[in-house]
Order: structure tokens, then sequence, then C-alpha cells
């Protein structure tokens, strides 16, 4: 069995909720100025075993997400740092209103980490996948929004957040993922990573589709299309000087989220680029639309957020490109 500071080998399917667990019990015995706050769902996010190894670091609020969200922004004035966990349906939509006033507002140093988001659930269906937490939660002036991309990502994510000064929102996977990022790599928020080079155009992809997006390259390479992969794991802040060197240098770009295509990472980069380098672009998302039961596969396949739709919509981006 690992120890909870090992982290785990690439193409290995592990869920980022793991992930949480892990670091939060590995990051506990190294630091004393974090607690959890739950919202008695730890065994779905993946908290459980912090829960039970440090009890009186735990506070418990039961299904009270609301009181849970202020009292983590007053909380946070002790010096504390709270870490919310809860599955983002409750987190950044119940519980918007307290996290907007009583932790973004006033800059309060809380971190948000949410479960069971996007079509990434899976069977429990519409009212958990969570497909508008990224508009949403980037929206917030004083917030930053970070994705992992696997469960290695996480890991090191998780301590970067923690030493931001400042609200953060992130997302946890809930379903098995392939590893793809090397284990104990510095994470730095506002940062890219360029996972692939290439010129013909660039695939910018988050958390579950960074992985669809390298498949995806892979199957565009044998056809003579040279794709560039970058993982946008800082939402917000946006890493400019990447995704404008992306642009200059690929004249092309896809985007690819677990998210309605309707506010979420595809329009942030949309929104950097039409105001300061236009170039041709596709969104891979879910096409504003609610979701239904389903494994996490299935609906990957019936909304459209798999390796061969990320490469479909390369295809169409390049006729834009040969257009111009």
């Amino acid at each position: 069995m690992m120890s909870d500071l090992e982290f785990w080998s690439l193409g290995e399917n592990i869920s980022v909720r793991d992930a949480f667990g892990r670091i939060l019990l590995a990051t506990a015995r190294e630091r004393q100025d974090f607690c959890l706050f739950d919202a008695d769902v730890a065994g779905g996010t993946g908290a459980k075993p912090f829960v039970e190894a440090f009890p009186d670091r735990t506070v418990q609020f039961g299904i009270a997400e609301q009181n849970m969200m202020a009292a983590a922004g007053g909380f946070a004035d002790t010096g504390l740092i709270p870490v919310v966990s809860t599955f983002a349906a409750f987190g950044t939509m119940r519980a918007h209103e307290q996290f907007r006033t009583a932790v973004a507002y006033p800059k309060r140093n809380v971190k948000l980490c949410c479960s069971h988001h996007g079509m990434d659930v899976g069977p429990d269906g519409a009212t958990a996948q969570m497909l508008e937490d990224l508009a949403t939660m980037r929206a917030i002036p004083n917030v930053s929004v970070v994705v992992p991309a696997d469960a290695n990502q996480f890991m090191s994510a998780f301590r970067a957040v923690l030493d931001w000064e400042g609200p953060v929102y992130m997302r946890i996977g809930r379903s098995p993922a392939p590893v793809i990022t090397d284990g104990d790599v510095d994470f730095q928020i506002g940062k890219a990573d360029r996972l692939r080079e290439g010129l013909d155009l660039c695939l910018v992809a988050t958390g579950v589709m960074v992985a669809r997006a390298l498949e995806a390259a892979v199957s565009l390479a044998a056809q003579g299309i040279e794709a560039r992969v970058v993982n946008l794991s800082s939402i917000k802040p946006l890493d400019r000087d990447e995704l404008l060197s992306a642009a200059r240098e690929t004249g092309a770009i896809v985007t690819a989220e677990d998210h309605n295509v309707l506010g979420g990472m595809g329009s942030a980069v949309a929104e950097l680029l039409s105001q300061e380098l236009p170039v041709p672009m596709q969104m891979v998302g879910v096409q504003d639309r609610f979701g239904k039961s389903g494994e996490h596969d299935e609906l990957a396949e019936l909304y459209g957020l798999t390796a061969g739709h990320i490469e479909e919509a390369a295809k169409v981006v390049l006729q834009k490109k040969s257009k111009r």
C-alpha cells in the first residue's frame, strides 16, 4: 500500500478524490494551520480518512452548506485556513451568496474544494452534475479557480492552494481518470503546462479533458497533424503568456472542458484572445444542456466530451484556419 506521501504511476486510473484524501492526511502531519469543514459528505468527497485521523481538526456542519460557508469566512479571521469540502452543486450554488459575501468580498483565506462536477459525476444525475461552477466562481472578484488534470497534479496543487493568500475554488474529480502527470512537480497558480509540442493547432484542456486531449493529439499526429496540448489547470488567473504564444504560433485553438461551454474555461480563453490575438476557435464541452444519469464514460460520449470529439473539433478549426 502507498504511504500518504507517494504519488501514482503514469497510466493508472485514479479518482482525484482519492488524491484529496491522501494529500489532506499528508499535509496535516506537516502543518497545523488548516482545518476541514465538512457538510456530512466526507465519504463522497474523499475526505473521510482525514476526518477519522483528525477529528479535532474537523468541523461538521451537516447538510447546512450556507451556514458552513458563512462560518468559514469568520473562522478564517482566527488565522487558521478553513478547507471547505462538499459537492460542487452545494458549495458553488447553494452557498454561493455566502461565499461571495463572507469569503470573496473581504478576501478571506478560505479554500473551497468541491467534488461531483461535470459529467464526471456519472450516475448521480443532473442535480449533482455541476456544469456551471467555473462560470459562477471565476466571475467573483478576488477568487482563484484551479482544476488539476489528475490525481498527481491535484496533490501538488493542493499545497500551492494552501500557500496562496485569498479565496480559492478547486475542483475534485469523482470518477477514475488516467494519471498523466509526474508526481511531486511544483504547481504554480496562474501557470499552464505545455504537455505536447505542435504548430498546426493547440488543444487547451482542463481537468479530465487533458488526458482526452493528449489522446486526440496522438490520433491527429498519425494523420500528419501536429497538435500542441496545454493543460490549463489555472482557470483564474489565466496564463496569458502561454495562451497568447499558442495563438500566435499555431493560429488555431480548441478548448476542451467537462463544463457548459457558456462561461467556462473556453469562454475565459476566448475573452483573452478576442481582445488581444483573435484566431479561429472551437469549444468542446457540454452544449448548454442538463445531464442525465449514466456511467461517466457513457455520458462523455453522449455529450461530446471524448477524444474523438476533440479530434473532430480540431479538423473543423483547421478548416477555418486555412480560409483566413
